[in-house]
């Protein structure tokens, strides 16, 4: 098998692949652009594509189909900013990976407790030598309630690190899971909003869940409502985030993802315009942490996202029983 790898990032990623492509006796060669429809002659010979967060459009899709191209593998979790439904129309196999759920659980505990202790709002005062206490008072997380929506492996990862916190636990999800009954209590969506202190969110993203964060849902939550979102940023309405903000409904949000955020994270865009005046007003409150979408980044975890593209690829081309597959 022969794998092109895209995005390639040489200081963390590189070793990876170097390690298991000689591991799984794969030929693989790479580049550290993007793909685009300018470069896409790259990968020319190569049936596999391995690929992160570009979106992948019909076009794009075309072009892959015309060289050759028999499987397109994303080293992430979410394939939302692939075109799946036009792939298995050109007989292209796509598949994404899992990686440790301890890297997105973790960080979410992180910024739950930087929201009850204004950890933002402590540091920038510090930053301008202003160590009074005055509104730094926070709250001990072991008194709050916290609703987890989506208990998939990062769900009930989340759940089960955090019920060393001794919080009270309400779940929602489709499918309930009886390893979740043991730390939580499952919950519809409307109880969660109104009897919650923290929320945070690890659904997916699909057409049901596009901003179920959206005016109505705020309207229901505590006031002062924590909000934690390192799943997608299509699940939260970002006007309405911001209305809540303004109107004092939501006391913190910590927020690893936003909406429109593809072409911006994981690049350098130091004095350039950003084309999202909506991450701008985020960013200005004293209450509101964004990061650039880094919940997963664990050496943990990239290794894992190396190796799982890989071997989701090797099973689709030997047409093996395949858990990355999406189609």
């Amino acid at each position: 098998m022969r794998l092109f790898v895209y995005s390639m990032r040489e200081f963390d990623e590189l070793p990876c692949f170097e390690k298991f492509c000689a591991k799984y006796d794969i030929d693989f060669d790479y580049t550290t652009q993007t793909p685009c429809l300018e470069n896409l002659k790259l990968c020319a010979g190569y049936e596999v594509v391995d690929i992160i967060t570009t979106i992948i459009d019909r076009p794009m899709l075309d072009e892959f189909h015309r060289l050759g191209v028999r499987c397109l593998t994303t080293r992430t979790i979410g394939y939302d900013h692939i075109d799946t439904e036009y792939a298995k129309q050109l007989g292209i196999g796509v598949a994404h990976v899992s990686y440790s759920p301890n890297s997105v659980a973790d960080y979410t505990i992180m910024l739950m407790l930087m929201g009850c202790r204004r950890m933002k709002h402590i540091m920038e005062r510090a930053a301008v030598q202003d160590y009074t206490l005055k509104g730094k008072l926070g709250r001990e997380i072991q008194d709050c309630t916290v609703g987890i929506i989506g208990t998939g492996r990062i769900g009930k990862t989340l759940i089960r690190h955090l019920s060393g916190f001794g919080c009270k636990m309400l779940a929602y999800d489709i499918y309930e899971s009886d390893e979740v009954k043991e730390f939580a209590q499952y919950a519809d969506l409307d109880t969660i909003y109104r009897d919650c202190d923290i929320i945070t969110l690890h659904a997916p993203a699909t057409e049901d869940n596009y901003h179920m964060i959206d005016a109505c849902a705020i309207e229901k939550m505590k006031p002062g409502v924590m909000l934690i979102n390192c799943a997608r940023g299509s699940l939260v309405d970002t006007d309405a985030l911001i209305d809540g903000i303004e109107n004092g409904k939501i006391g913190f949000a910590g927020l690893d993802v936003i909406e429109h955020e593809s072409g911006l994270y994981y690049f350098n865009r130091m004095g350039e315009p950003l084309h999202n005046p909506k991450l701008a007003i985020l960013r200005s409150y004293s209450n509101v942490i964004v990061s650039p979408h880094t919940a997963f980044y664990t050496d943990e975890a990239v290794a894992n996202m190396a190796e799982n593209s890989i071997l989701g690829a090797i099973s689709f081309m030997k047409g093996e029983e395949n858990p990355f597959l999406l189609q």
